[in-house]
């Protein structure tokens, strides 16, 4: 799979404060020097979820694989749904400052570059957070801007139901055809064979991972009659499964392409689902 270009922006964006958010512990990193009665976001070391984004009172649920994480040396990183970002930031108490971030170049569906433009437009300049029971949400002062940020363990590759949630082609991301959201759903499982179903019909085949390669026998299907979208679905995953494969795993977020840049994203249900 071919890396994203690389555009580095002297623009200040919110999704990397949220990183930022993941602050560092009280009077240590970027937060350092501020009131010691004030400690630090305990956001730093964590991957946050991003759950929703709201702009002037318009809420936008986020897109499957739009997270933030903030690294104990004040750098944010995370990935709007479609593109990854980077940022540097300060935290200082219950405050996280963002002052410039890189942002990738893949071309995204039209529902995730909306998403893209809300993030990157919300985080700037100085944002509050507050701990929520679940996770944490980060707002500018007059209340117009509003991230809100949930926690989730990770999900391991071998033993997660992975649902397939968007098209790669390159450098590329398309969403699934409309019709055939949530119906692929594929499981490596530790018996060592890839099970689930392309959209339709179900799926299996031996299945041979090592560090960053998945190496599939024949692959076997049902021929039940599926729906058009359904179809077109299943037909572009069978041509990704039907060749050398490599993966990625980020988190929730599993990346699986094919040696001609083809391929697909997935992620895990929820902690609760």
């Amino acid at each position: 799979m071919q890396k994203p270009r690389t555009l580095t922006a002297a623009l200040t964006v919110s999704a990397l404060a949220l990183l930022s958010a993941c602050g560092t512990e009280a009077g240590t990193g970027p937060g350092a020097g501020g009131d010691p009665d004030t400690p630090d976001l305990p956001v730093a070391g964590n991957h946050w979820t991003i759950a929703a984004v709201t702009v002037d009172g318009a809420r936008s649920v986020a897109p499957p694989g739009a997270h933030l994480e903030v690294e104990e040396n004040g750098r944010a990183k995370g990935n709007t749904g479609c593109n990854n970002f980077g940022a540097a930031v300060a935290v200082n108490g219950d405050t996280v400052t963002v002052s410039s971030h890189e942002v990738t170049l893949i071309g995204c569906p039209a529902d995730r570059d909306r998403f893209e433009r809300a993030l990157l437009k919300a985080f700037t300049g100085e944002l509050k957070g507050k701990a929520q029971k679940k996770g944490l949400t980060l707002a500018s002062a007059d209340g117009r801007k509003v991230l809100e940020l949930v926690a989730e363990s990770g999900a391991p590759l071998v033993g997660t139901a992975w649902t397939v949630d968007a098209l790669l082609g390159g450098e590329t991301s398309a969403s699934l055809p409309a019709g055939s959201e949530g119906k692929a759903k594929l499981t490596f499982g530790k018996d060592g064979r890839l099970s689930g179903s392309l959209g339709c019909n179900r799926v299996s085949a031996p299945a041979k991972i090592t560090d960053r390669t998945i190496t599939l026998g024949a692959v076997t299907t049902t021929r039940m009659i599926c729906t058009s979208p359904q179809m077109e679905l299943e037909t572009k995953l069978y041509e990704v499964l039907d060749g050398p494969l490599t993966y990625r795993l980020d988190h929730r977020t599993l990346t699986v392409t094919g040696a001609d840049g083809q391929g697909f994203t997935a992620r895990a249900e929820t902690d609760e689902g």
